[in-house]
């Protein structure tokens, strides 16, 4: 709240919108970010101008690069012009990727009308400005209308008859199919659709970490896709000859930096991005994946047994879901990630929604965590590699799925990054754990650039008692430094679950994350490249 937008938020909460109210700009943005990850539904964000709304533009660039339909109402500079102290937020919005709508006195409700059905239709962040001056001004009269009036769905060019038969050959020809499925399927509603195109072709199936469990639990499907991923699953994917991508952009983590297919694998891609994104890709077609499903299954052939892929690798099959145990300490005497990860799995409600800040520990619960549908794992900061974003994703989490559990996995230095609403997520969220991967560092810079020589003094963070803070701020809290101090969740969680409970894991830094090797092997190989 700032002047900037005090009219608006006096209207709004008299008007009977729900407001939660956090205590750093960049929470407001990145909370309506996990809103829709975790809903569908777009949520609302505010800040007053200036400097409240540049706190904010990291988060307004996550939301815009991974394209979540979300709205951010702000104040701006008089409509007269700028003050000694504004800022050309249009400017701004623009180098970010954001879309800007300038309310004028004449039609501010058609205008936000407009914002809204902008940010649903083109999937995109979009900020509307309220000018300093007209922000407690009497609107003129305008004609009764509502969203419906606007054009929400977008239009995408009918697929030619080549590029569907082209798909089709593919796919019926192909001995080892694989379904690859992404937040643009779980968007299009495609479960059914994308399962009963798989049974019928006999395929695997997998899905990137944005659509976890998305076909439920159906046979052949492998889980995650790429980093995150068992060798197993890695293993099965590159076998593959022909694989179908419905909704995932083939970004380097979902592709292993271009290890995940064979070379002679065909790639097909339906997105609804403009065109492929993803050099491998060999076929583009720009559609709905529903849509563009439900014409394929008329064109493909039911497989007999004997030409099943899904039926050939029974066992390999059930070792998809297999990573590595971990130890209970690693060499250095502290605990090990791993271990840590799965005492949790079997602690943590099953009714549970996860979301994670970034940094190195970001592996760990889509590895070793379960969860009951796509709507339930949401990483909000992956798009514009950020950290410190997590706690505000809470947040969102808390207003989404106030019924379920609300699991945030963080580092400590994205935790201190983000402190501020510690104190939201406490007062907000019925039910909530934070786990805390406390390795006294910036992980990921230790992993990638400590490993190569450079000097670790700046990537190391002292270690900060979380617990105690969390306390200070009415949490319950334990500090970790061995498995068995997990007691004191257990028995929170057995009393059930009512407020926050934080576990600070004192863990090593000696424990690197599968895909953590996987980026210094990229960088391994890009730096042989550059030397010719």
């Amino acid at each position: 709240m700032g002047n900037g937008n005090a009219h608006f938020l006096d209207a709004a909460v008299r008007t009977g919108f729900r407001f939660t109210a956090v205590r750093h700009e960049s929470a407001a943005v990145t909370a309506a970010d996990a809103y829709f990850r975790i809903t569908g539904k777009p949520a609302i964000a505010t800040t007053t101008y200036g400097a409240g709304y540049s706190n904010a533009i990291t988060p307004l660039a996550e939301a815009a690069k991974a394209r979540i339909p979300m709205l951010l109402v702000t104040g701006d500079q008089p409509s007269a012009g700028a003050r000694p102290w504004d800022i050309d937020q249009s400017a701004i919005n623009d180098a970010v990727g954001a879309t800007t709508f300038i309310v004028n006195s004449q039609r501010p409700m058609a205008i936000a009308f407009e914002a809204v059905a902008h940010a649903v239709r083109e999937r995109t962040a979009v900020v509307l400005s309220i000018p300093y001056d007209l922000a407690a001004e009497t609107a003129a009269e305008e004609p009764v209308t509502s969203l419906e009036d606007f054009e929400l769905d977008p239009a995408y060019p009918t697929v030619g008859e080549r590029m569907l038969t082209q798909a089709a050959t593919a796919l019926n020809e192909a001995k080892r199919p694989l379904v690859l499925y992404g937040r643009g399927a779980r968007l299009a509603g495609a479960a059914q659709s994308i399962t009963a195109l798989a049974d019928r072709l006999g395929a695997l199936s997998s899905s990137t970490v944005l659509a976890p469990n998305l076909l439920a639990g159906r046979h052949g499907d492998l889980g995650i896709t790429g980093g995150f991923s068992s060798e197993a699953t890695a293993a099965l994917i590159h076998e593959s000859d022909v694989v179908l991508v419905l909704g995932a952009s083939l970004n380097q983590f979902t592709t292993r930096f271009g290890d995940l297919f064979n070379e002679g694998a065909q790639i097909i891609q339906v997105d609804v991005a403009e065109s492929e994104t993803n050099p491998r890709v060999d076929a583009f077609i720009r559609a709905d994946a529903t849509a563009l499903v439900d014409v394929l299954l008329g064109r493909i052939n039911q497989r007999d047994a004997g030409r099943r892929w899904v039926d050939e690798v029974p066992e390999r099959l059930a070792r998809t879901r297999e990573h590595a145990p971990g130890d209970a300490t690693a060499p250095d005497g502290l605990l090990d990630p791993r271990s840590v990860a799965q005492e949790l799995e079997g602690i943590i409600p099953e009714d549970r929604v996860i979301v994670q800040d970034g940094g190195h520990f970001i592996g760990w619960g889509p590895m070793y965590w379960t969860v009951p549908g796509p709507h339930a794992l949401s990483l909000v900061g992956t798009a514009y590699q950020s950290i410190g974003l997590g706690l505000a994703s809470a947040v969102g989490a808390g207003a989404a799925a106030p019924d379920s559990t609300i699991v945030l996995a963080s580092g400590d230095g994205g935790f201190l990054m983000g402190l501020a609403d510690l104190e939201s997520v406490i007062r907000s969220v019925r039910s909530g754990i934070i786990v805390i991967y406390n390795d006294a560092a910036y992980g990921a810079e230790i992993h990638q650039y400590g490993s190569i020589g450079l000097h670790e003094g700046p990537m190391l963070i002292p270690e900060v008692d979380f617990a105690a803070v969390a306390r200070g701020l009415g949490a319950q809290a334990s500090k970790v430094r061995s498995l068995e101090d997990l007691s004191g969740l257990r028995d929170w969680v057995a009393g059930g679950s009512n407020g926050i409970f934080l576990v600070d894991c004192r863990i090593s830094p000696q424990v690197r994350a599968p895909y953590m090797e996987e980026v210094l092997e990229a960088n391994r190989r890009a730096a042989a490249r550059a030397r010719g």
